[in-house]
């Protein structure tokens, strides 16, 4: 087996693990980094593929998608490397069909739906108790919230059965989670979505589609361009495709990272795939058990992701806008579409199916889930829906996907079974999120051979003006609020009562000086 030595080595090359290499370069030039990538390409969840259209080829993203002008980090690296983004679609009526099989096909140009004044009032008083509840969470440490333990042996399902006053209102809430999380309520803790509702600034900013929301530009050329771009300044070089990791071992020298032909032998480790994919590593010595059980025990949510072209825009003639919020059904998959229409012209409509409907036509074969889509939009926009050029799906968890779930989540009593992992150091290996971004380095314990590891489920995105942790964008290409932090990017936005997904990145806390492997390394405070 071939070995090589290097100063540090990062396991996975989507927008965390490139971006992690970059801080570190900008931060110590001399350091000599690898990136080890199981894939044949960079970007994780973010790729981007040429589908056919009305102007012959064209570019659109099947992963993450969206970015908005308050996710600083992102967009600062979208103008870093000259690339331009053009503003998300929404002019027109919105359609929303939720309320069970009886309910009605409404419409509205406002990111509120059109629902009964009794409705109305549920969502009013439902969402000020959620927003009441979440203020009180600690987005860096959920666990520290009052009561953690009695929120986190909840349910969002269980909450919304007892608080909310009418069917309909829990039906919207089903939505929401469906499309925000790709689960149902039932599988998800409470006090999980309460530091997620906090840490987006309350629970209308995952029910909005408005300026500013993290869904309102898409990137000209697609997302993936930043993951190739951070790749060409890192040096395609540094960068190790097709090269799965299938163990980590340490010691009191060094850490050796393996792969099925390769060893590597460095001073330290980040890994940054994603929880279920980092389980499947031999550690040694063995993670600690709080860890392991975290990564054990974090479900993954299900959206599939649609991309469907035309000859024309015929909704946008129609006066609609491309947004769909339906409630799932035997013969309608679909969960919420979009305006996808290209920079250029070409006219798309994009969507995605989610939650337990995932799961379930996952199994189905493509022509019958497409039929089935095609179907639903001729429901909901017309006939015209069904003359289309081409249909492209993309199911990360499928037996085609990548394994790059959308996001990851506490089910219900996992908070606390697991607290204190993410980011308690343990003698054999620490973990040093700070998902708040705001200490950088100063906490790092003391300097030596770890493993680290970037958990996906805890972090905030401070506002602005950068004051205020509890405003911030939950998306998946949102931005962690400090220096070190790294990149997220939407894969959906909102329409009415749904959306924002989390695409998750959070930040590292490792920076070392270059040296041998046979001299004491330097205190990184130094750095």
């Amino acid at each position: 087996m071939t070995e090589e030595t290097w100063d540090v080595v990062i396991v996975g090359a989507g927008l965390s693990g490139l971006s992690a290499a970059q801080t570190l370069r900008k931060r110590n030039g001399k350091l000599r980094i690898l990136i080890l990538e199981g894939k044949d390409r960079v970007g994780g969840r973010t790729v981007t593929q040429e589908l056919l259209a009305a102007h012959g080829i064209d570019r659109w993203d099947m992963g993450g998608q969206w970015v908005g002008s308050t996710q600083t980090y992102v967009m600062d690296l979208i103008q870093e490397f000259g690339l331009e983004v053009y503003t998300q679609y929404t002019t027109g009526k919105k359609v929303h069909h939720v309320g069970g099989p009886r309910a009605k096909v409404r419409s509205s140009s406002t990111s509120i739906p059109a629902l009964s004044t009794l409705v109305l009032l549920d969502l009013s008083q439902l969402v000020w108790k959620i927003d009441r509840l979440s203020s009180t969470v600690s987005v860096e440490d959920p666990m520290k919230t009052p009561n953690a333990q009695e929120l986190d042996s909840m349910t969002l399902h269980s909450y919304i059965e007892k608080h909310a006053w009418t069917e309909e209102m829990k039906e919207e809430m089903g939505v929401c989670s469906r499309v925000v999380f790709g689960m149902e309520p039932n599988q998800m803790s409470f006090l999980y979505f309460l530091m997620y509702a906090a840490a987006a600034g309350g629970v209308l900013c995952l029910l909005e589609s408005t300026p500013g929301s993290a869904q309102e530009f898409r990137v000209k050329g697609g997302t993936q361009q930043l993951s190739e771009r951070l790749a060409q300044q890192i040096g395609w070089e540094s960068v190790r495709l097709g090269k799965a990791v299938t163990a980590i071992w340490q010691d009191a020298e060094q850490a050796k990272v393996m792969t099925a032909t390769h060893s590597y032998l460095c001073r330290a480790v980040i890994v940054t795939c994603p929880p279920h994919l980092a389980a499947k590593i031999h550690y040694q010595p063995a993670l600690p058990i709080q860890r392991e059980h975290l990564t054990q025990n974090m479900p993954v949510g299900h959206l599939m992701k649609f991309v469907i072209t035309y000859q024309m825009a015929f909704w946008r003639e129609k006066g609609f806008s491309g947004e769909i919020v339906a409630r799932p059904s035997a013969d309608c998959p679909l969960s919420i579409t979009f305006d996808g229409t290209s920079p250029s012209g070409s006219a798309a409509l994009v969507g995605f199916i989610s939650g337990m409907q995932a799961y379930d036509w996952s199994s189905r074969e493509l022509s019958e889930r497409r039929d089935a889509v095609i179907l639903s939009l001729v429901k909901y926009l017309g006939e015209e829906a069904a003359s289309y050029i081409h249909y492209e799906e993309k199911d990360p968890l499928g037996r085609h996907g990548d394994g790059h779930p959308v996001v990851w989540l506490y089910g219900w009593g996992n908070s606390v079974r697991s607290e204190g992992s993410p980011r308690s150091p343990s003698q054999a290996v620490p973990f040093h999120p700070d998902p708040g971004g705001a200490g950088g380095c100063a906490g790092c314990p003391e300097p030596e051979p770890r493993v680290w590891t970037m958990p996906t489920h805890t972090f905030h995105i401070p506002s602005p003006q950068g004051s205020d942790p509890h405003h911030a964008h939950h998306g998946h290409c949102c931005t962690i609020g400090s220096a070190t932090a790294l990149p997220r990017l939407d894969w959906t936005g909102s329409a009415g009562s749904a959306t924002k997904v989390c695409f998750v990145v959070i930040k590292y806390a490792v920076v070392l000086e270059k040296h041998p492997l046979d001299r004491e390394m330097p205190p990184l405070t130094d750095i």
